[in-house]
């Protein structure tokens, strides 16, 4: 079966937001590529862009974490507006709850880690980057 991992576009903060999620997840960067390090690229991103992230990734269990910082010239990406969710489902409800509590520091939820009306842990937010996660733990899973 194909493994499913998640890619997030960031305007500039790319670096911010992964040492975020790492603060959380723990684990090491697998990858971290800066605009300068690509070969050709020189004419189309400017001085300030180049120390931004052309790729980031944070392995978190089996999965993968990845990102990189939108250069000028491809445009901007509007994290308020992904209505996209990252849907974490963890192995305890101990487990919900600090990957809930650390994520959603600085965020908006909108809706708190509690029991759903569907018989799971469930909780709904945005972080403080704009990122939209919903953290879930089922006792019942197989």
């Amino acid at each position: 079966m194909p493994q499913l991992n998640t890619h997030i576009n960031f305007n500039g903060n790319a670096q911010e937001a992964f040492d975020f999620y790492q603060s959380v997840f723990g684990g090491s960067f697998s990858k971290i590529i800066r605009f300068k390090d690509l070969p050709g690229l020189d004419t189309q991103v400017s001085e300030q862009e180049a120390e931004k992230i052309m790729h980031i990734a944070l392995p978190i269990g089996s999965n993968i974490l990845s990102g990189n910082d939108v250069p000028a010239f491809m445009g901007t990406v509007n994290e308020l507006e992904h209505r996209s969710k990252i849907s974490l489902r963890t192995e305890s409800r101990q487990e919900a709850e600090h990957i809930f509590n650390g994520l959603s520091q600085g965020g908006t939820i909108e809706m708190p880690l509690e029991d759903s009306p569907w018989g799971t842990y469930f909780a709904m937010f945005r972080d403080k980057f704009g990122i939209e996660w919903m953290i879930e733990y089922n006792a019942n899973q197989d």
